[in-house]
């Protein structure tokens, strides 16, 4: 990432005199404007304040001759912790109970628990509803129950997400976080499902979790049946799960961006309905975990790392035309496959989807702070995550899902054939938040919220009224 931010930067110099430092006693600060580009830890946030006045009309700042803009905002947990982001929608939806966000966003839970024990306070509380579904549950086989999946609050690449059907699946997971000896028999024992030993978490030290509605009809394609250029090639091995890799990038107080190239990351095996193992040996006590494979399911490649040809598995989204649909039993839906219009359809949801999660942000202003202290002198990438579902037994439409949004997103795990969007990513990135912000002209280009420049769409433009906003 370095050395892309390095080149991107370096691009501009026709307009500036740039010189690339790595700490900050090399910065005049009399005299020097400062673009700070690195990781959230490393950037100085107090400068990041202090200087968010020189943006705005603020003569009289002895400052106002430098600006300083940095690649992170300083609060934006709305947005990146996974129990934040549902407060923000369910707070969101209740306001605006038309918002888009009430079919984009699946029934989510969230709850805080330190140990396995306290569940049981939690069904006649925060989870009584769900507690009726899983109830339910128990007279239904796996093939017709609705299923959960569990997700910590506060961690990412797939760490610590689990599945289940039932009260006593989602008690046996809580206990096996809670089992100190769990991390050394799994090294020991390696289970059916190695995906679950190398994702354990431990409850203790998160705390916060989400339970989330498992989506049971993806959108199903056979990757192994494109190629770069979206003919139908090679023979496939059935349909599989992914999820679109949207990156976005919001800038200033606000302005938010969307990467029109659209990544889809596949699961690294054919899709089947969650099932759980024939057979399970229940005498533990606490019981152990039911053992279910992961790995038709989880499409983030952070976990594909050790996989042969993992870079197969990431493609673009506009690759994927032409390629047969498949069922949840991962055959081909006869002759119905992805059409550029299905494709165009899906992409115009994802900006929509997007742009509103943004504004529902911004009305959960302690934890996304651009209001009241604004600061329009930050801009940030983030990777939103969502997943496209089958409407109609013919796949006849689709509707996008928003599942999260992580900050300093694993950019790296594109892969090599695709790292050309990342060089175009980072370029547009510079052109339309830094050469912008340090020349002035944000705020009066004529960027239309729909048009496309450097390889980015405009999907929202809102102006956060408070002492230094545009």
């Amino acid at each position: 990432m370095t050395d892309l931010v390095s080149k991107a930067v370096l691009s501009l110099g026709e307009n500036f005199d740039i010189t690339i430092v790595d700490t900050l006693d090399a910065w005049d600060s009399t005299s020097t404007h400062l673009l700070q580009w690195s990781s959230y830890d490393h950037i100085s946030h107090d400068l990041t304040r202090e200087y968010s006045s020189t943006t705005g009309n603020h003569d009289s700042n002895p400052l106002t001759n430098v600006r300083l803009l940095s690649s992170s905002y300083i609060f934006r947990k709305a947005l990146i912790r996974k129990h934040f982001l549902h407060k923000t929608f369910t707070n969101y939806i209740a306001k605006y109970p038309d918002s888009l966000l009430v079919r984009a966003v699946p029934r989510t839970w969230s709850i805080e628990i330190a140990f396995a024990d306290e569940l049981d306070e939690l069904w006649s509380d925060e989870l009584y509803e769900l507690g009726g579904v899983l109830d339910r549950n128990e007279s239904q086989n796996d093939a017709t129950s609705t299923w959960w999946i569990l997700k910590p609050g506060m961690s990412d690449r797939g760490m610590g997400i689990r599945m289940f059907r039932t009260r006593d699946d989602l008690a046996a997971i809580f206990h096996s976080f809670d089992d100190p000896d769990s991390d050394e028999e799994q090294e020991e024992n390696v289970s059916a499902d190695e995906t679950e030993g190398a994702t354990r978490v431990a409850t203790s030290q998160l705390r916060h979790f989400v339970i989330q509605e498992y989506l049971p009809n993806p959108l199903l394609i056979d990757p192994a049946r494109i190629t770069p250029s979206g003919s139908d090639s090679r023979s496939g091995t059935g349909g599989r799960k992914f999820h679109l890799r949207v990156y976005c990038i919001a800038s200033g107080a606000l302005t938010v961006y969307v990467c029109s190239n659209i990544l889809a990351l596949f699961a690294p095996v054919p899709y089947t309905p969650p099932h759980y193992a024939a057979l399970h040996d229940n005498s533990d006590n606490p019981p152990a975990p039911r053992e279910i494979d992961l790995t038709p399911h989880l499409t983030n490649t952070c976990l594909q790392r050790d996989i042969k040809n993992a870079e197969d598995n990431v493609w673009l989204l506009s690759e994927l035309v032409g390629s047969p649909i498949h069922d949840r039993n991962s055959s081909p839906m006869g002759d119905r496959k992805l059409t550029q219009q299905d494709v165009d359809d899906i992409t115009h949801q994802v900006y929509d989807v997007i742009a509103e999660t943004f504004k529902a942000a911004l009305k959960s202003p302690i934890h996304f702070q651009v209001t009241p202290i604004v600061l329009p002198n930050s801009f940030e990438l983030f990777g939103a995550d969502l997943l496209v579902t089958c409407g109609g037994h013919d796949a006849s439409s689709f509707d996008v899902k928003i599942l999260e949004l992580n900050a300093e997103p694993a950019i790296e795990n594109t892969g090599a054939r695709l790292g050309w969007i990342l060089e175009d990513l980072v370029r547009g990135m510079t052109n339309a938040c830094v050469g912008t912000f340090f020349s002035g002209t944000a705020p009066k280009d004529g960027w239309q919220v729909g048009e496309s420049r450097f390889g980015l769409r405009k999907c929202l433009s809102t102006e956060v009224r408070g002492s230094g906003a545009w």
